[in-house]
């Protein structure tokens, strides 16, 4: 059981190397076959077809962004109760964490999933959508908790702010890739940063 599990997250990860490299038409199934060492009846074995393989893809790399964001934001609230605080202190950590990254994050299977839509069934374009709501609504959840706190400066759509997050993780990584520069997704995460400490400036209320 335990070979079968290696095989297929070997599979994975040569397949998530490819599409991030290169997406997912240009990968060719023979081409994970032979890196992987295995036989075609062997890739069939754990995905029926390309679909499968993308799906697979897709909900490993949502579990794993959503395990990130669960265990980065829970230390950032251990280290300062206050919600808009908190929030600062989990951008800063995860700019910091790309910034660690030797070579560089390697992209987002998100993306190169949504850039090539029309080769995935409904199923496939229906996960990736709903990866996408659930950061906006995880995002939005903590800015709810902000605003309650801090009246922001300007009027805002707290679901555009949530999205805004993820556009400005993902969009950094696209432009990290584009430059082949080594920071640039975490500098965007810290102009981030630095909005959200102009947006919710106004200090919270004295208690009476």
């Amino acid at each position: 059981m335990t070979l079968k599990a290696d095989t297929k997250g070997r599979i994975l990860d040569i397949a998530e190397a490819a599409v991030l490299e290169k997406g997912f038409e240009a990968t060719s199934i023979d081409e994970i076959v032979a890196a992987a060492q295995i036989s075609r009846s062997g890739f069939f074995y754990h995905f029926k077809d390309k679909n499968a393989l993308a799906r697979a893809m897709l909900e490993r790399y949502i579990e794993t962004e959503d395990k990130l964001y669960d265990d980065l934001f829970a230390r950032a609230r251990e280290l300062n109760d206050d919600p808009l605080h908190a929030m600062l202190i989990g951008l800063k950590m995860l700019a910091e964490m790309l910034e660690d990254m030797p070579e560089g994050h390697p992209g987002c299977v998100i993306a190169a999933t949504a850039y090539q839509d029309r080769l995935f069934d409904k199923g496939v374009r229906e996960l990736n959508r709903q990866a996408i709501l659930g950061w906006r609504r995880r995002f939005r959840t903590m800015f709810e908790e902000i605003a309650a706190v801090y009246e922001p400066r300007e009027p805002v759509d707290l679901d555009a702010l949530g999205d805004m997050v993820s556009s400005v993780v993902e969009g950094g990584l696209v432009l990290q890739r584009a430059l082949r520069e080594s920071n640039t997704a975490a500098a965007q995460i810290m102009q981030l940063r630095t909005y959200l400490k102009l947006l919710f400036a106004n200090p919270p209320p004295k208690a009476p």
